[in-house]
């Protein structure tokens, strides 16, 4: 019998042991053979051998040193694709350069949407991304419009990608198993390239909207626009959650042009 890692609280470490599941998450990947794909905490490696299996040109990332020995001891077939380090700090460009690539695991609970603000980060070259988080996030990220669960990591991820809320995971098929269900998403590159407005103040505009998801967005937005443009008013009106993404770079061109004004 192989050894087994013990999970580890602090990593939010919480084992998938059913298989057929760990199947159905690598073979969301499917369509993305022809790209490098790095597997995120891939613990002992329950979804791994199935996208070894399934022919990928995979490299995975661990933190937790049990994980990577066990990791080296039962899948030699992955040796000098073991990556000892932490995901969130790990220079992406370094391993892949420009090149594009897809991002898949089961993500800890604990640093879910962290990860996902790193994909944007490499939006350019991450193609696809997908796998398991807390089923909340991932309803979180894809959420529509006029949505109670609509947020900044929904509009900031909905701009750069189409998302797939694909399916739920009860919490008996973890080990140990979590306080709450999880969830399966895929984000697939979309054909945007430029938002058609300053990234960095619409990521500011979306995070100051959302800071008072209660309020009207001239209230909200009063520290970044103080003396809005009559034009403006009807889409001022609105609460952030009401707005999708193309109104969202409006707004940020209306920020960007009071910004310009003597």
């Amino acid at each position: 019998m192989q050894q087994q890692v013990k999970a580890k609280k602090s990593l939010g470490q919480h084992f998938l042991t059913d298989l057929a599941v760990a199947q159905r998450i690598a073979g969301t990947m499917s369509q993305h053979k022809a790209l490098p794909l790095l597997e995120v905490g891939p613990g002992m490696g329950v979804l791994t051998k199935f996208l070894i299996a399934g022919g990928h040109d995979l490299k995975v990332v661990e933190l937790d040193g049990e994980s990577v020995a066990y990791l080296h001891k039962y899948f030699p077939m992955l040796d000098g694709r073991i990556i000892a380090d932490d995901f969130l700090r790990l220079d992406l460009n370094a391993i892949y350069g420009k090149n594009k690539f897809c991002i898949i695991g089961n993500y800890p609970y604990n640093i879910s949407s962290q990860i996902f603000f790193k994909v944007l980060d490499y939006k350019d070259q991450v193609e696809c991304c997908s796998g398991m988080l807390q089923r909340e996030v991932a309803q979180r990220i894809a959420a529509p419009p006029g949505s109670k669960t609509y947020g900044i990591l929904s509009v900031l991820l909905q701009a750069w990608y189409d998302i797939e809320y694909l399916f739920t995971v009860d919490e008996n098929v973890f080990d140990p198993p979590p306080k709450v269900k999880s969830g399966v998403i895929r984000l697939t590159r979309n054909s945007t390239t430029s938002l058609g407005c300053d990234e960095a103040l619409f990521k500011t505009v979306v995070k100051t909207a959302f800071g008072q998801r209660r309020k009207t967005l001239r209230n909200s937005l009063k520290p970044l626009l103080p003396s809005p443009p009559p034009e403006a008013a009807s889409l001022l009106a609105l609460r952030p959650e009401q707005l999708g993404v193309e109104q969202f770079v409006e707004l940020t061109g209306i920020v960007a042009a009071s910004r310009a004004l003597p």
